[in-house]
């Protein structure tokens, strides 16, 4: 079986308001073998989407290559926006060799509780993903019931936001629809999508992806 490990550690989470939280990047990452358009950095991957997205929501003028430019741009937004990159998957083994949450086995977790617990500047989770099996948020709430942890739900409406009370503060989560092409069938059949799409019919689901991360990723938030 391929022993699939994370290859960056946790960014940023000592000056983050935020923190991003995904599962893990795809295998080639791990093993060092990039594409010439993909990036070597947390999201990296030249098939993801939330560097663009991030990139027309905040007009960062992106590079898309290995170079250490291009790495440099990514840290440097994060860090002036005091948003950090918590992947919350360590480590798994997988049968087949691909990027796919559900072929994830024998799964390792980072402590994200314990984080929460000593970096108390943090009060907003964003979930690359709901809460499908072997999704970000799916682990969370395992880690957060281990630890007695409640989630209270603030908006059932997609993002899906909930709250919750840790080290003396409240942190939200929300549970950002996935920015990978395995989520734009489900964004296709969802009703606001739809009526977006009959307004204008180049409405697509990258923009879709654009008008729902945008407000949780300002500072206003």
């Amino acid at each position: 079986m391929f022993e699939h490990i994370h290859p960056y550690a946790p960014f940023n989470i000592e000056e983050a308001t935020k923190l991003i939280v995904g599962t893990l990047p795809p295998p080639r990452f791990t093993t060092g073998k990039l594409l010439k358009d993909d990036v070597d950095f947390c999201y990296g991957s030249k098939n993801g989407m939330l560097w663009p997205i991030l990139d027309q929501i905040f007009s960062l003028n992106l590079k898309y290559d290995n170079s250490q430019f291009a790495i440099d741009q990514r840290l440097n937004f994060l860090k002036k926006h005091k948003i950090g990159v918590c992947d919350i998957v360590a480590s798994a083994r997988r049968e087949k060799i691909d990027a796919s949450d559900l072929g994830m086995q024998q799964v390792e977790l980072r402590d994200l509780i314990t984080i929460l617990k000593k970096h108390t500047q943090i009060n907003t989770l964003l979930f690359t993903g709901g809460n499908s099996k072997n999704g970000p948020e799916y682990f969370f709430r395992r880690q957060a019931k281990e630890n007695g942890i409640k989630l209270q739900i603030i908006s059932a409406e997609v993002p899906r936001i909930y709250s919750f009370k840790i080290a003396g503060r409240i942190v939200k989560t929300v549970s950002l629809t996935a920015p990978s092409g395995a989520a734009n069938r489900a964004i296709g059949s969802m009703k606001s999508y739809q009526l977006q799409k009959d307004i204008n019919p180049q409405y697509t689901t990258f923009d879709f992806r654009v008008n729902q991360y945008k407000p949780y990723f300002s500072e206003d938030y």
